[in-house]
């Protein structure tokens, strides 16, 4: 897979993972910044399989216009740590649950980095967290996507209302 441009404009969030089996978690990522009008980027870049592109990758991707990085490994899980290794940007870690382990590898691996090496971790198989995460690091600084955040919390606040209101119909 090469790098895909998801949406028209320059993008500002990379998704990437470590092997194109892993979309299948992904694309929720990549769903949630298209709905919020955030122009990303979807690149497969293995830490042990392609460690000069996961080198290029991070640290070309400031100069490139990203703005955060949404990664996501199963297994070992290097991947986002190894990108934040080599970049400013913030990384966002997305543990991949595989057959063993249940993804509980994926998420130890990614969640105990080093002092000095951050990484952001959301649940296993969470990439809709991740893309929403994203969208929250740029709402930092862009008002149009702060206000799509805060309209989305809005409509999360009224469909629990909706089911509250369901639920004691039925009591």
């Amino acid at each position: 897979m090469t790098s895909t441009r998801i949406s028209s404009a320059s993008p500002r969030v990379g998704v990437v993972m470590g092997s194109d089996s892993d979309w299948r978690v992904m694309s929720d990522a990549s769903q949630v910044l298209s709905e919020f009008g955030i122009p990303h980027e979807v690149e497969v870049v293995s830490a042990h399989r392609t460690p000069d592109k996961l080198i290029s990758y991070g640290r070309g991707a400031r100069d490139r216009g990203l703005r955060t990085i949404i990664a996501g490994a199963g297994g070992a899980a290097h991947l986002p740590g190894m990108l934040a290794s080599v970049t400013a940007l913030p990384v966002i870690g997305v543990p991949v649950q595989l057959a063993t382990l249940d993804g509980l590898d994926s998420l130890l691996s990614i969640v105990q980095m080093p002092a000095g090496i951050p990484v952001a971790t959301v649940s296993i198989n969470g990439a809709k967290n991740a893309g929403l995460l994203a969208a929250r690091i740029l709402g930092a600084s862009d008002a149009r996507i702060a206000d799509r955040v805060e309209q989305y919390a809005r409509t999360l606040e009224a469909q629990v209302e909706e089911k509250n209101r369901r639920l004691k119909e039925s009591l």
